[in-house]
């Protein structure tokens, strides 16, 4: 049986062997000469994976005699998987095999043959390392606002002043106890400040019985009264040059309910039935005119002439003033100052200190910022803010011990309230720190949430990385798909679609990166594996010669790299890599 060994054949796939989610698995198939196997022997096939000094077994493949009745005319063929941890040092090995025959009956067995053993594939191809883990740190905008979070905005923001003025049944004339009444004089202590004012809208408005609505411009007539003594007061207060920058917007409104259906609402002169009898009057079929008669013959008619109407013939005036804010330049001296402890952090507000954090572009005085910041507003997103800047500082080498500083900002974020800002940037974090499942189930759960798109997009980015290293290619070309254009993601997508046996798009994608960093050397590289996988020899050398042109120490990567097996004895390959 061992004399005839010598003519097994045995296949390796994939061979070379490949690492994908740092373990290497393959299969081996056993095919024997026909005869060779007899009743009650047993042929075994020992694998080994030699590399530097050390190797990995695997368990015997055995081929029965017993299980193959029909060995006399038939080869007998045995497929086996076998995978095995992948460690540094490990590309550059080999898989051999030695036979021996056992006879089970004896407990006894031969020699392992041939000796030495026998290669069956030689290297690992390791191109599932090349993948980039990208940082990324979702931050708070200074901007944003909850119930818990009051932001801030550098944009112009408007502040709305409301102040109704009343006038008598079927006047347009406004008396003087509007005009020297607590409204009046609050209305021209109000202007007589000059604020920067946008626009001023006036709502002119009638009561529904006839004195009122025979006149059809009283609405307007009212609007137009408040409209001239504004302007009066404007030229009393000298505003020169600002009144023509107001726009004054006047909406007359006419035989509209609407105003007396909110107010009777409200109205408690009357029961819950009397108010329906007047709604179905009022949204009933008919006209304007039709339906007021038709009120006049309810019981509850006077009680509402004389309580609601008289606060519907009004010109309701709307001034919208710009709220005064600090400069940029003035936010920054004083966050600065904050920082340095000599202003209290109160001295801004915590949407003014965000935005001075987001002002200045070094990440030391950032995390100064928010350090002073969270001493005072002791909120979720100051917390998570102050992390992200540690969890930046981490991946830029800055100082040490950021990293488990930012991972304490994001759970006292995540505890003050569950967001999806902490938990993604806690999963970036845990992905520094090499736990890989958390990472991913964190990041996951992030980009579900209710987060920005650039967040969601920057998430996505570490995300795909994170599929890479899983071997779930196809999930990471979706996530990297709806990632940002950063260098990093671009390669990420590029390496997925390769490693998915997508090499053309994994190409188109590559061109990409080119436009967004013609320096990436790692993409020209890249584009020689695609090229070579699909056999073209020409582009594959072109690109690693751009490759190694950008960095040199890709020369040495190259020539032991089992992806260029093909072209690697050519002239061309060779030159390229002088």
């Amino acid at each position: 049986m061992m004399k005839a060994a010598k003519d097994q054949q045995l296949e390796v796939n994939p061979n070379p062997l490949e690492v994908h989610a740092d373990t290497v698995k393959f299969d081996v198939s056993v095919n024997l000469p026909v005869k060779m196997l007899k009743p009650g022997l047993v042929y075994g096939v020992d694998l080994k994976y030699l590399y530097d000094d050390k190797e990995a077994r695997f368990e015997r493949v055995e081929v029965k005699g017993d299980d193959f009745p029909s060995s006399d005319t038939q080869e007998p063929r045995v497929v086996e998987d076998f995978q095995f941890p992948y460690t540094e040092g490990m590309g550059n090995g080999v898989l051999v095999m030695q036979g021996v025959g056992i006879d089970p009956n004896k407990n006894k067995e031969t020699d392992p043959q041939p000796e030495p053993a026998l290669e069956i594939a030689r290297g690992l191809i390791t191109t599932s390392k090349l993948v980039q883990t990208p940082s990324y740190s979702a931050m708070v905008s200074y901007d944003y606002k909850d119930g818990d979070i009051d932001g801030w905005t550098p944009e112009e923001e408007l502040e709305p002043t409301n102040v109704n003025f009343y006038f008598s049944q079927g006047s347009s004339v406004l008396r003087s106890s509007e005009r020297n009444g607590e409204r009046g004089k609050f209305f021209q202590a109000f202007i007589a400040e000059k604020n920067v004012t946008r626009t001023v809208s006036i709502t002119g408005t009638h009561s529904p019985e006839g004195a009122e609505r025979i006149n059809s411009s009283l609405a307007q007539d009212r609007a137009d009264v408040i409209e001239d003594w504004y302007r009066r007061m404007m030229q009393r207060y000298d505003y020169k040059g600002a009144a023509d920058s107001i726009n004054f917007i006047l909406k007359p409104v006419v035989e509209d309910w609407t105003e007396f259906k909110m107010a009777l609402e409200d109205y408690d002169g009357i029961d819950q039935s009397q108010k329906s009898e007047i709604l179905n009057v009022v949204n009933g079929s008919g006209s304007f005119e039709e339906k007021e008669d038709a009120l006049h013959k309810l019981s509850s008619y006077k009680a509402i002439f004389r309580d609601i109407y008289p606060d519907l013939r009004t010109a309701q005036t709307e001034i919208l003033t710009v709220i005064e804010k600090r400069s940029d330049a003035e936010i920054s001296v004083l966050a600065k100052q904050i920082a340095d402890g000599e202003l209290p952090a109160d001295t801004l507000s915590y949407g003014e200190l965000a935005y001075a954090a987001y002002l200045t572009p070094s990440l030391s005085e950032k995390a100064a910022i928010y350090e002073a910041t969270v001493g005072t507003y002791d909120n979720w997103a100051a917390h998570n803010n102050l992390g992200a800047v540690y969890l930046a500082m981490a991946a830029a080498g800055e100082g040490s011990g950021n990293l488990e500083k930012a991972v304490t900002q994001f759970e006292i974020s995540n505890n003050k309230k569950s967001n999806p800002y902490a938990t993604g940037n806690m999963g970036v974090a845990e992905l520094q720190t090499g736990n890989t499942s958390k990472a991913y189930d964190d990041i996951n759960s992030a980009v579900g949430m209710s987060l920005p798109s650039k967040d969601v997009q920057g998430f996505n980015g570490v995300k795909g990385a994170i599929e890479i290293k899983k071997a779930a290619y196809d999930d990471a070309v979706r996530s990297l798909s709806s990632s940002t254009n950063e260098p990093d993601n671009l390669f990420n997508k590029a390496l997925a679609q390769v490693l998915s046996g997508d090499n053309q798009n994994a190409l188109s994608t590559l061109d990409e990166l080119e436009d967004a960093d013609s320096d990436y050397a790692m993409g020209q590289y890249l584009a020689a594996v695609a090229s070579a996988r699909q056999g073209n020899e020409d582009d594959a050398v072109t690109h690693l010669t751009s490759a190694v042109s950008s960095d040199s120490s890709l020369k040495e990567k190259a020539l032991t790299d089992l992806e260029f097996r093909n072209i690697s004895g050519s002239e061309a390959f060779q030159n390229a890599l002088k």
